[in-house]
């Protein structure tokens, strides 16, 4: 089936995509690997990406593959960091992966893979696909742990076509034992965490080089001042660490959790409940709801996720006049923060995603 076909790989210098370039070559592809440079400005060395293209150097020199590199930092900058400063500055919490994958790796990257001939694309990504005549289905991976579907539900779906997911079958001991079998370097490489332009570095740190302080008060449930914030970019709904509220006249010995955040008066709301009624939601909107694939009816019974990783959630959602959607679910679910992403699952298959406009 693969013949001769030329499929571009996206390296990243990790395991997974190290493993993915090597099933396509043993499935008798012509492979080539591109690396892609999302962020150029590495002051104080938080960000790996230059080891990581020379273990993607390492790795096709190994396969006996010729690798690519692509600057794509002013890309990433305009379509993904713009946005992501834009939501913390309104008080939201975004997520850059969901955004990376659209505007970027599904869109650019396949563009100059094209460019170069390609058949196909493939990344290192756990998630399974199926291309058929009416166009691609994204399903989720076979381990449910690994699964990243939530952050690809944004991606269009004519941008999935010609896509390959070697590693969605797999779970993860499967590929590092297939690494150190085929003598990857990178077998016992660790998984990358967080975002590459942040690093190490603590969060708040990172975005006072961008974002102005604004700091306000925090207020209890009876509207008492109980501290200061220093911005409501730097907390998120239901967030309990670096509250800083020390121990108060009357006030139990538990933790405080962030259960509203007020833009308009640039208030934090805290309490020590951690089940207080605002942190739970019955019901959620989406902006304009991102539809891979559109039934032409909508099924009564869904599953959702809030978050990356989170157990899918029974719903049943609602289409709204402006393309937006009201998800409806089964149980409350906790701690939904507007700027993060509920992408719909119908079994298997992940139908879409939305940014999430409002907890109801």
């Amino acid at each position: 089936m693969s013949g001769e076909q030329h499929v571009v790989v996206g390296l990243s210098g990790g395991v997974d995509s190290s493993v993915s370039a090597y099933l396509l070559k043993e499935q008798g592809y012509r492979v080539s690997g591109l690396f892609m440079v999302n962020w150029t400005e590495d002051e104080e060395g938080y960000c790996t990406s230059a080891q990581d293209y020379q273990d993607a150097r390492a790795v096709c020199e190994e396969l006996d593959i010729p690798l690519h590199r692509v600057d794509f930092s002013k890309e990433y900058r305009d379509r993904v960091f713009a946005h992501f400063l834009a939501d913390y500055q309104a008080g939201k919490t975004p997520n850059p992966d969901v955004l990376c994958n659209r505007e970027v790796k599904f869109q650019p990257f396949r563009e100059y893979a094209l460019r170069l001939g390609a058949d196909w694309i493939a990344t290192g990504h756990y998630a399974r696909i199926e291309h058929g005549a009416e166009g691609a289905r994204l399903l989720r991976s076979a381990t449910e742990d690994k699964d990243q579907t939530y952050f690809l539900a944004a991606v269009a779906r004519e941008h999935l076509e010609r896509v390959l997911f070697p590693v969605g079958g797999l779970t993860k001991p499967q590929v590092r034992e297939i690494a150190q079998r085929a003598g990857l370097p990178v077998h016992r490489k660790k998984d990358s965490t967080g975002i590459c332009f942040i690093g190490e570095r603590e969060f708040r740190e990172f975005l006072g080089q961008y974002l102005k302080p604004n700091p306000g008060p925090m207020l209890d449930d009876a509207g008492t001042v109980v501290g200061r914030h220093q911005g409501l970019m730097h907390y998120t709904i239901g967030q309990r660490r670096g509250l800083q509220i020390g121990g108060r006249r009357g006030a139990a010995e538990a933790p405080w959790y962030v259960v509203a955040k007020d833009t308009a008066t640039n208030t934090l709301r805290v309490s020590q409940d951690p089940q207080h009624p605002q942190l739970m939601s019955a019901a959620l909107e989406t902006e304009r709801f991102h539809w891979i694939r559109r039934p032409a009816s909508i099924p009564q019974a869904l599953q959702a996720r809030i978050r990356h990783r989170q157990v899918l959630q029974d719903c049943r959602v609602e289409e709204l006049p402006d393309g937006s959607l009201r998800v409806n679910f089964a149980r409350a679910q906790r701690a939904v923060a507007p700027g993060q992403f509920c992408v719909i699952y119908d079994g298997d298959e992940c139908l879409g995603g939305g940014e999430i406009r409002a907890a109801l």
